[in-house]
């Protein structure tokens, strides 16, 4: 069963109870409205991001994980921007949740900046959490990290390589899991979860993006 619904993970997925949550939720404002830079010609500019949807905040991911961590009875693995990493590891702590330190997810050649004058942005950041119990604690060794390569194929903007979410997936839930992801955008977790014996729920709040997802899912 994989099914990705139209419209606002809190009226769409209001009710689904998974076993994890695993998604790419907006990342922090300096990462949406991306950085000033020097052109060829001299001149300043700004180098956009080009995504069509906002910017989350503190607040928002602290609704998100209020909501999701009570119905979820496995982790919550979550990619966010280095400056959301604070409001992350608050929100998980406030709902109970044994917190991690933030797992990289290196993507090489991901960005590179234009002047060369400092660090190319390569790196996102898995935020993982578990509850507290004997249980959760015998779950497995994990990796420290994620490397591989940029996707240049993306169905979507803001979209992660299908070798990043297939390695999450594998890490943080087994095979007949219900996996919700409830900012589906391409579709990538849902195809991943498909080809791993996982069941899944999502939802994408734009039209054609969520077309595009169903799309590729019935071809999967």
């Amino acid at each position: 069963m994989s099914i990705i619904h139209l419209g606002r993970w809190q009226d769409t997925l209001a009710d689904v109870e998974p076993d994890a949550v695993i998604c790419d939720p907006p990342f922090g404002k300096r990462t949406h409205a991306g950085q000033k830079h020097k052109r060829n010609d001299g001149s300043t500019g700004i180098a956009t991001t080009g995504l069509n949807y906002d910017h989350w905040t503190p607040r928002d991911v602290a609704v998100f994980v209020a909501h999701w961590s009570e119905r979820t009875s496995g982790w919550m693995a979550c990619l966010t921007s280095h400056d959301l990493i604070p409001a992350w590891e608050a929100a998980f702590r406030a709902n109970g949740r044994y917190v991690f330190a933030p797992v990289p997810c290196v993507m090489r050649g991901m960005t590179v900046r234009l002047q060369g004058d400092g660090p190319s942005s390569w790196t996102v950041h898995l935020m993982v959490a578990r509850h507290r119990t004997r249980a959760a604690m015998k779950w497995r060794t994990l990796q420290g990290a994620y490397v591989g390569p940029r996707d240049s194929a993306r169905l979507c903007k803001g979209g992660k390589p299908l070798w990043l979410i297939r390695d999450i997936v594998r890490d943080y839930s087994n095979e007949g899991d219900l996996i919700c992801d409830p900012m589906a955008g391409g579709g990538t977790a849902a195809v991943v979860a498909a080809e791993m014996g996982r069941r899944f729920i999502g939802a994408e709040l734009n039209p054609a993006t969520n077309a595009a997802a169903v799309s590729r899912l019935a071809g999967a």
